[in-house]
């Protein structure tokens, strides 16, 4: 069994989050599952396993479908953190089937091709109104100026929640998602709980009032489908609508800064890009698998498993290293090159299996808008200052990104 050595693997070093892929690449080359004690945790780090173990049945991102806490060897979380989890076990990403599959199939319908294409010249509206402001100012944070605002702003609209109330969204998303950190703070985990409470709160009165005056947004779409028969309880709808905020957003807005920030580190694809825009959609795809915003994810071994010779028993909890698979040299040809142009690119950036991101077309329509009106409007966007990146190690992010017009 190969085990991790600590000082190339640190998600608490700062030196490891600036800069992860070195350290990938030696966890690749120990093997294809390797335990790492610091967290209890088997890392896979290969594409071909990671890819594979997202569709297998025999993990599973909750076990609760089929144990108690106690009958898996797992201590259930403590009492003060319950508006936390009682929130996050109730999204899809969370469940298992059927709920899983009942839940995606209601929230499906409004993320179809066609709906998708609809919001496009709204997306596309937005982006350019946002970057002329980041123009007239002669720069200012791409991340708090452009990136932020407009995944907010869309998955705001589509769930009806009206301009007024946006204000909190982003700093009850930042909150709650800090748990998804490993091993989080007694701080973060009091943060989690504070704004799980409000947002909730606020969801459950935003619900109430669309039963009595619906709209046409998802909200009024899942209490109307809830009324014609399908089960979907109030926590439900709360944690769904929670959710697609949250990654709605929280992917968008740290592949957008970090796209960037790759981009002014590669001038030579910088300027390729600027040359030719028919290059926006491949560039899209390479910068999410270059720098990767969701660096981890996580699933529960439900039944034994063998994975390269190693048995990786019930109750163990498996890592997959989406930013090394997204490096992994056996798919991806000079993986840490920056090549946007790119032709044959299998990133695994936004999942697969029953859990591939239900918002991967909004994504990308966003990401290729706010990019396409940056090119065109701000053709000599430069950066102004070295930006620091965030301590996290899941969520891979910026503090921000100083621009220049």
């Amino acid at each position: 069994m190969a085990v991790v050595d600590a000082l190339s693997f640190d998600p608490w070093d700062p030196a490891f989050v600036a800069d992860p892929y070195p350290a990938y690449a030696e966890l690749r080359e120990r093997g294809r599952v390797i335990y790492y004690e610091p967290t209890d945790q088997w890392l896979v780090p290969r594409h071909a396993d990671v890819s594979a173990l997202l569709r297998e049945r025999r993990l599973g991102r909750t076990y609760q479908h089929r144990f108690t806490h106690e009958d898996f060897g797992r201590t259930a979380p403590p009492a003060e953190q319950e508006p936390f989890h009682t929130l996050n076990d109730h999204g899809m990403l969370d469940l298992e089937p059927p709920d899983h599959t009942r839940i995606r199939r209601l929230v499906s319908k409004a993320f179809t091709p066609r709906t998708v294409e609809r919001l496009k010249p709204y997306v596309q509206r937005l982006a350019g109104e946002l970057v002329d402001r980041l123009v007239a100012a002669g720069g200012g944070d791409l991340l708090s100026d452009v990136a932020e605002p407009l995944p907010v702003a869309v998955i705001a609209e589509m769930l009806g929640i009206p301009e007024s109330d946006r204000g909190p969204l982003r700093p009850w998303s930042a909150d709650i998602c800090g748990m998804y950190e490993l091993s989080p703070s007694e701080e973060t985990a009091q943060r989690a709980v504070r704004a799980s409470v409000e947002f909730s709160d606020y969801l459950r009165e935003l619900i109430a009032a669309r039963r009595k005056e619906p709209g046409d947004d998802l909200i009024s779409g899942l209490i109307a489908a809830h009324d014609e028969g399908d089960r979907l309880t109030e926590q439900e709808m709360i944690s769904t609508a929670v959710l697609l905020l949250n990654a709605g957003h929280e992917a968008t807005v740290n592949a957008t800064v970090n796209g960037w920030w790759a981009l002014f580190r590669n001038p030579g694809q910088l300027a390729a890009l600027r040359a030719d825009h028919s290059l926006v959609p491949t560039a899209v795809e390479e910068l999410m698998r270059y720098d990767t915003p969701l660096q981890l994810f996580e699933r529960w071994v439900l039944d034994d498993i063998e994975i390269d010779g190693t048995t990786v028993p019930r109750g163990a909890e498996i890592a997959m290293l989406f930013g090394s698979a997204n490096h992994d040299p056996a798919v991806f040809a000079d993986p840490e090159r920056l090549d946007l142009g790119r032709p044959d690119n299998p990133h695994i950036s936004f999942s697969a299996g029953i859990h591939y991101c239900i918002g991967a077309p909004l994504a990308r329509i966003e990401l290729a808008a706010s990019m396409t009106a940056l090119l065109e409007r701000a053709p000599t966007l430069a950066l102004a200052a070295e930006p620091r990146r965030k301590p996290n190690f899941v969520i891979r992010g910026l503090e921000g990104l100083s621009v220049t017009v």
